[in-house]
């Protein structure tokens, strides 16, 4: 990885905004990801992201933590926070703007507990596969405190393969129709790609189940988005 994203997060930090992020998708083309969004306040977040750290309680894990703008709320309600994300521009970041506890960190490698864990802006695209959602699952229950939670969002993508007459139409032989390949580019300069998930309500909770964690869909979104309640 060579760490474009949190570059941009940086130069953006220290003054130098220039140009956007640009991602596209192995199902969409190119797409503007606004770096001032990336620094949202509490009243420019989503309905769903609100909500979240509404719900948010105790010690509080905030995975792919970004720019830190979900952890620097919550640091200002009185929570304890720890940010963690796999870029080290991104937790550069977050320390400049006054995240007290920020670490580079793979969700895999952390082994502390927590009341509540955050996975937001499509939380489960860490999970990359399919095949590998049990064992983040698994990873994910084994760092909840008693009565803990966790908080994540994703995205029911389907509409995507729709046509102009509403049909779905997917390759049945090939993988699950939320895992895509990420792209992302800045200043002309283009990350590795990366394998992202998007997951359907009705298949995060079954692979929930299947671990052991209970899964309630806490709100839906406008556009076939929604936020979900994870615990033992």
């Amino acid at each position: 990885m060579r760490d474009i994203f949190g570059k941009a997060l940086l130069e953006y930090q220290n003054g130098a905004y220039t140009e956007d992020i640009i991602t596209s998708t192995s199902i969409s083309n190119d797409d503007v990801l606004p770096l001032p969004y990336l620094f949202r306040s509490f009243l420019e977040m989503p309905k769903l992201e609100q909500k979240a750290l509404q719900l948010a309680k105790g010690e509080v894990l905030d995975v792919g933590c970004g720019s830190g703008s979900h952890s620097l709320y919550l640091q200002k309600k009185g929570l304890n926070v720890k940010a963690i994300d796999i870029s080290k521009g991104a937790i550069e970041v977050a320390k400049l703007r006054g995240i007290k506890n920020a670490e580079v960190l793979n969700i895999l490698d952390e082994t502390e507990t927590y009341d509540t864990i955050l996975l937001l802006m499509n939380g489960t695209g860490i999970f990359q596969k399919l095949n590998l959602v049990a064992k983040y699952l698994k990873h994910l229950k084994s760092l909840l405190k008693p009565n803990g939670q966790i908080l994540i969002d994703s995205s029911d993508i389907q509409y995507m393969y729709e046509d102009d007459d509403g049909g779905i139409w997917m390759d049945t032989n090939a993988e699950y129709y939320g895992e895509i390949d990420y792209f992302i580019t800045y200043k002309g300069e283009k990350e590795v790609p990366m394998t992202w998930l998007y997951l359907d309500f009705n298949t995060l909770k079954l692979a929930c189940e299947t671990v052991g964690l209970k899964c309630e869909l806490i709100t839906e979104g406008e556009h076939f988005d929604y936020l979900a309640r994870l615990h033992k």
